[in-house]
């Protein structure tokens, strides 16, 4: 029984130091940063998309689907030069995918394929084969397959009813890869830690925790700081890279974010970030009504007095305002200059105009991003 409370003990004395870090606080290095090298290739094709319910493009009014068509059968053997075409269930699209990072051949992508002509709906049809090529021009890998939409356009005489986008779609897994593209994860010189959002103090703590690791784990430190956006990390002889990639990419920091708060005018929206802090200011907001009513009157003439009716203008101008406390407003830390903001009863538009106010006094100790 002795033995078993101290197991239990021992157990819990090992959880102290993870629970005195709070969990929110604390961020894997994958998810903040990216492998310099190691990211996705865009691909890009044309291509057809057959089987559509009279939905598709007008021939007369897209000469590119027509030739399409054209090259199509003539590669299939069948000519048809000089043949007026009619079709509506055929349409030209655009296919565009993402080609992962060390993608070999054989394996499957999603892609994305838009319309380019008048036509209406893609729902239902089938995209042919569409090789998909590299800004360097060579093929990568070929789609086709079933489309699916998820937009829908329903017409009648009178009215018609839109859902969505019925002119995209997607084909799950619908490119078979045919290409490698060159390069290995062994090829790569050095491990360059590229951060998503940029900081000094953010890189500095990645190599801090980069370098504990390695020094535990190899008995030197391998990581170093190159800017505030990339950090470069040493290649260990005694493990391979991609396991020494994820080993380090589930160390955890606590990245450091820049006073910022983000305003976008046309939602409403403002969003304050963690660190933004407002020196002590006298905040009054006040909102000025003016309305102008017109209200002419008729003047009869007396009878038998030869005059005319006229219409004399009158106008009435009245100006109302509202609020106008003054307030203090202090900002040491988030929830003090939201609590501040809540008590004077701003309404988005009102913190934004105060927000950009309070910056052109010099007090808000933030960057103020207008969108």
């Amino acid at each position: 029984m002795m033995r078993r409370l101290v197991r239990a003990l021992c157990f819990v004395l090992a959880l102290l130091p993870l629970a005195a870090v709070p969990a929110g606080a604390m961020t894997r290095i994958k998810d903040i940063s990216s492998i310099q090298g190691v990211r996705d290739n865009q691909l890009i094709g044309y291509g057809l998309v057959m089987g559509l319910q009279g939905t598709g493009d007008t021939l007369r009014n897209s000469p590119f689907t027509e030739q399409a068509l054209q090259s199509m059968l003539d590669r299939m053997g069948i000519n048809i030069k000089g043949l007026p075409l009619r079709a509506r269930n055929i349409a030209a699209v655009i296919v565009t995918a993402n080609l992962p990072a060390f993608a070999g051949t054989g394996s499957r992508i999603d892609v994305t394929v838009s319309s380019v002509g008048d036509a209406s709906s893609l729902m239902g049809g089938t995209l042919l084969m569409t090789p998909l090529s590299g800004s360097d021009g060579q093929v990568y890998a070929v789609a086709q397959g079933q489309l699916a939409v998820s937009g829908f356009t329903v017409q009648g005489q009178a009215e018609r009813l839109t859902q969505g986008v019925p002119t995209s779609g997607r084909i799950p897994n619908g490119a078979l890869v045919e290409r490698q593209i060159p390069g290995q994860l062994r090829d790569l010189p050095e491990l360059v830690v590229e951060l998503d959002n940029p900081d000094f103090k953010t890189a500095l703590r990645i190599v801090d925790a980069v370098n504990a690791y390695t020094r535990a784990r190899f008995g030197r430190p391998l990581a170093r700081e190159r800017d505030l956006r990339t950090v470069v990390v040493q290649r260990p002889q005694q493990v391979s890279v991609a396991r020494f990639l994820a080993d380090i990419g589930d160390l955890r920091v606590e990245p450091d974010t820049a006073a910022k708060v983000v305003v976008d005018q046309r939602t409403g929206t403002v969003v304050i970030g963690s660190n933004v802090q407002i020196s002590t200011v006298a905040v009054t907001q006040g909102n000025l009504t003016v309305s102008v009513t017109e209200t002419p009157v008729v003047s009869q003439p007396a009878p038998f007095s030869d005059g005319e009716t006229v219409v004399v203008p009158r106008t009435e101008v009245t100006a109302q305002e509202t609020g106008g406390y003054l307030s203090i407003v202090r900002g040491s830390d988030l929830q003090t200059l939201v609590r501040g903001l809540n008590r004077m009863g701003m309404r988005p538009s009102d913190i934004i105009s105060v927000l950009q106010a309070i910056k052109s006094a010099g007090a808000l100790q933030a960057e103020l991003v207008v969108q």
